[in-house]
């Protein structure tokens, strides 16, 4: 554990001291809990994962800081434990893409734990956070030990992959509305309640938030939305959105731009 303590000073949060406590006094057997609740690491022994929690810290940071930027070195692992976080890239001109959305259980930019290479996109949290900390050259020795761990983490890259590859044909190769629509859709089909005025929800981020999935801004966000409206296939109040055609905002994905 002493070792680990040493790492306190990596990543952008931790050297701009914003509120951020490097680590938190937990104890080997909460630790153990947290991990044992990832999916990565499900396939180790109770015995296993109190011996990975000896080499595991926890850390917290607020609302909007930092874990890391892009381009930072990587000292180790994240696990989420409790909150969000959000992965994103961010253009010269200010722009943000978010790429992915960790939850609790979720592993955070794993790739360069492996490839000793840089971190090839920023982390922030999207909410309060705890993260379990695991070094790169203890989770490097970890996977030796256990090889069964190594094949999951390939596995989870491999889908990072598979949703990167998908970010890259949405943005190539459909326009802003489309892709605004297909959000509308599955909010509609996941968290919507029918009512006699149509599915009704609420959008679970703000048109900025949106606007950084969609690869846009937030302006073109709104336009599209009220354009939506206009066309008497939405009702749009803030972030609560009423969809009073369903069909027909679907038959919107497959006609001409």
């Amino acid at each position: 554990m002493q070792r680990l303590k040493s790492l306190g000073g990596f990543g952008s949060a931790d050297s701009h001291g914003v509120g951020y406590t490097p680590e938190m006094s937990a104890g080997r057997i909460e630790l153990a809990d947290i991990l044992e609740k990832t999916a990565l690491l499900a396939s180790l022994s109770r015995a296993e994962i109190q011996s990975l929690a000896g080499r595991t810290v926890l850390r917290r940071f607020k609302t909007g800081e930092l874990l890391f930027s892009e381009d930072d070195p990587c000292h180790g692992l994240y696990i989420v434990a409790r909150g969000k976080v959000r992965i994103f890239k961010t253009s010269v001109n200010g722009r943000e893409q978010v790429l992915a959305m960790n939850h609790a259980g979720e592993s955070v930019a794993e790739l360069p734990v492996f490839d000793g290479g840089r971190y090839p996109a920023s982390a922030m949290a999207a909410e309060e956070v705890e993260l379990a900390f695991i070094s790169r050259q203890d989770f490097q020795a970890f996977c030796l030990e256990h090889p069964e761990v190594a094949l999951k983490m390939l596995a989870i890259v491999g889908a990072r992959l598979r949703r990167l590859v998908g970010i890259i044909e949405e943005l190539s190769f459909t326009t802003i509305r489309q892709r605004l629509i297909t959000v509308l859709l599955r909010l509609a089909d996941t968290h919507g309640a029918k009512t006699p005025r149509g599915i009704e929800f609420q959008l679970p981020t703000t048109h900025q938030e949106l606007a950084s999935q969609l690869g846009t801004v937030r302006e073109l966000v709104s336009r599209n939305l009220m354009r939506l409206q206009a066309e008497g296939l939405l009702d749009v109040e803030a972030r609560q959105i009423v969809v009073k055609d369903r069909d027909g905002l679907s038959a919107l994905l497959s006609a001409p731009a």
